[in-house]
């Protein structure tokens, strides 16, 4: 029987969520005959962690359908294991990268995908704590259901079922890598906010994102597509196009990867940095895997912390980091997306060294850039004040540090990649042991 991997990774309070993503993996169950294995990883703090063993608890049984609720100590059980079992000479220091101190969005996923293949899952669908289903008819708009049909699909096989085909020639025999849609609602709580203060600040801090040398019709038109989703158009019928997908036309809340992608590249562990989960979509659009996108969009919100000053604080330093990291990560993405499907080997999988090499190699970047990055967004938030210049004042007070942050967070990329396929295998000979399956609803 197929098996998936639904996980909800998380460290705040979204009992409704837990529950509403359970109906969606009893939704898939049900519809595909597969069997779902339902994987909250939670970080959140102990008053929050009861609450939510409460909310899986109260999960009605369904057939097809097994329920992990894994806490941090648990996690760091299973990943010791693991890594002893790799034959990693710093055992200690990965575990470091796949359980920081710090929230990081791309170590999450990675815990993720290495339990999936502990309980031996063909695929990871990934959702957030912050989201939730759009409705059609009264019935949830679950898109486990795009997910479920076409992932893993040779994309031959699939093409005529899909609303539109935009296949690169030579990529049919492929298996379909990715299958994602985005989000409606609400756009980020606090870019918003720049948006509204000041349009010409929002596109300055927006542009540092987007590669150079973009001309300038098109670094325009990517400035306007960032943090947007897909707007606010409600669901009315399924759409989807098969071809590799843009990573700026999808969220990660709204994500699904086969364990060919996952398996061999991890995503970088980069603490306090968004963005820092987007790694392996860039790199399945660049070597031209086969891809679904769909408009099954998930419904965004805010939870209240966002909406308070330390929330605000928190992401903002976040997104400032992610500005930082795009000086490295655009380098690489230069160098994928001219090796095209040269990434890929004879079998059509990923090369995780080449992809490494790039990523070493971009540790050597002139800090320069880097530094420029850092004033221009130190003027920026000056500029637009209050608040913003609280943030200022923090970035200035962490500037090298920060600037050292953000090469070493590649260096310690590239570490990780270099073990990820062993800490893969590791994984699916390890299975959860007791010290996990206890805790298994």
């Amino acid at each position: 029987m197929r098996r998936v991997c639904l996980t909800l990774p998380t460290h705040r309070a979204c009992a409704g969520t837990i529950a509403a993503v359970g109906e969606e993996a009893a939704y898939g169950a049900r519809q595909f005959g597969v069997e779902v294995h339902l994987l909250v990883l939670d970080s959140s703090p102990a008053p929050v962690l009861g609450r939510h063993r409460e909310a899986v608890a109260a999960l009605p049984p369904s057939p097809g359908v097994t329920v992990h609720h894994i806490d941090e100590d648990e996690q760091r059980a299973f990943l010791r294991e693991v890594t002893v079992r790799s034959g990693a000479t710093r055992p200690d220091r990965l575990l470091d990268l796949m359980l920081p101190s710090h929230i990081s969005y791309g170590a999450c996923t990675n815990r993720a995908f290495l339990i999936a293949q502990a309980l031996g899952c063909g695929s990871v669908h990934r959702r957030d704590s912050d989201s939730r289903y759009q409705y059609l008819d009264g019935e949830p708009v679950f898109p486990l259901h795009q997910e479920l049909t076409y992932l893993g699909q040779r994309a031959d096989g699939v093409g005529k079922s899909a609303t539109r085909s935009k296949l690169p020639p030579g990529s049919g025999d492929r298996r379909v890598a990715v299958a994602g849609g985005s989000f409606v609602g609400e756009m980020s709580v606090d870019v918003a906010e720049i948006r509204e203060l000041d349009p010409d600040t929002y596109r300055e801090l927006i542009g540092l994102s987007i590669p150079e040398g973009m001309p300038e019709i098109w670094r325009g038109h990517l400035i306007d597509a960032s943090f947007r989703g897909a707007g606010t158009t409600s669901f009315d019928g399924d759409r989807t196009t098969l071809a590799p997908i843009s990573p700026m036309r999808v969220d990660m809340c709204n994500i699904a990867l086969d364990y060919e992608v996952y398996s061999r590249v991890p995503l970088p562990p980069a603490p306090d940095t968004i963005g820092s989960d987007y790694f392996l979509l860039h790199l399945a659009h660049d070597a031209q895997l086969p891809g679904v996108e769909h408009n099954r969009h998930i419904v965004n919100f805010h939870t209240v912390e966002r909406r308070t000053d330390a929330g605000f604080l928190a992401y903002q330093l976040r997104f400032a980091k992610f500005l930082l990291s795009k000086a490295y990560l655009n380098t690489v993405y230069a160098r994928t997306a001219a090796a095209g499907d040269a990434l890929l080997d004879a079998e059509g999988r990923i090369r995780a060294s080449v992809v490494a090499g790039y990523v070493r190699d971009s540790v050597g970047l002139d800090r320069t850039e880097t530094a420029r990055r850092v004033d221009v967004i130190d003027r920026a938030y000056r500029r637009l004040g209050g608040r913003y210049t609280t943030v200022a004042d923090t970035l200035a007070e962490s500037r090298t540090r920060l600037l050292d942050e953000a090469r070493d967070d590649m260096a310690d990329f590239a570490l990780l990649m270099d073990h990820w396929e062993a800490l893969s295998g590791a994984s699916a000979e390890a299975g959860l042991g007791q010290q996990v399956r206890a805790v298994n609803r």
